[in-house]
C-alpha cells in the first residue's frame, strides 16, 4: 500500500466522489453489497460522513457516493484498503463499468479542474463562491419541488420532501452549477 507522507496529509479533510453505474436488474444485490460495504466504511479511521445519491428508476443508473475523511491520509487508507479491494472484486460483476473515483481535499474538486494540478484558491473566496451558488438553489428548488411532489401525489411529509430537496440541490451544485460558476469566475477565485 502506498504510504502517505505527513506533507500530503491535510488539516482541513478530504472528499471523495465515487460513482458506480449498475443496471437496474442488479439493485438489489448492489443494495446489499453497499449494506456490507457500508458497515466496514463507517468503522474506518477519520470517516466523518457519507452520502449516497442512489439513481432514479427509468432515469439513471448512477450511484454516486461522496465521503468525508478528517484527513486524506485516513481517506487514502480507506480507499486502499485490502477490506475496500476485496469487496470492489466482489461486487464488479454487478457494475457497468469500472469503480470509479475522484479525490479531493475538502470542496477542492468544485475548484480545481479535473487534471489540473491543485491549485485552490483561498477559503474565504471558495466559502463566498458556495455560499452565493447554495443560496439561490435553497430558495428556488423546493419552491418547483415540493409542488412538483405534491403533482406527483407523493404524501407531505418533511423528511421525505428534504431528501428529495438535499438530493436536488447536491446534484445541481456537483453536476451543474460549480463547474460553470467557477468557470465564469475563475480569474477573481484564483487572483
Amino acid at each position: 500500500m502506498n504510504q502517505d507522507t505527513p506533507e500530503q496529509i491535510t488539516e482541513h479533510g478530504a472528499s471523495v466522489v465515487i460513482t458506480h453505474r449498475v443496471s437496474e436488474a442488479s439493485r438489489a444485490q448492489y443494495e446489499q453489497w453497499l449494506k456490507a460495504i457500508g458497515s466496514l466504511c463507517k468503522a474506518s479511521k477519520g470517516l466523518l460522513d457519507h452520502h449516497i445519491i442512489r439513481p432514479i428508476p427509468g432515469l439513471s443508473d448512477t450511484y454516486s457516493i461522496f465521503m468525508r475523511y478528517d484527513t486524506e491520509h485516513h481517506l487514502k487508507q480507506w480507499m486502499e484498503s485490502e477490506d475496500r479491494k476485496r469487496l470492489i472484486a466482489e461486487v464488479q460483476g454487478l457494475l457497468i463499468g469500472n469503480d470509479t473515483y475522484h479525490i479531493k481535499s475538502v470542496l477542492d474538486f468544485w475548484f480545481v479542474k479535473e487534471g489540473e494540478k491543485s491549485r485552490v484558491p483561498v477559503r474565504w473566496k471558495q466559502f463566498l463562491i458556495t455560499w452565493s451558488a447554495i443560496y439561490p438553489l435553497v430558495i428556488g428548488v423546493p419552491m418547483v419541488l415540493i409542488p412538483l411532489l405534491r403533482w406527483l401525489r407523493i404524501p407531505e411529509h418533511h423528511a421525505t420532501d428534504m431528501l428529495f430537496v438535499t438530493a436536488t440541490l447536491v446534484i445541481l451544485m456537483v453536476y451543474v452549477v460549480m463547474p460553470r460558476y467557477t468557470r465564469l469566475v475563475r480569474a477573481w477565485l484564483f487572483r
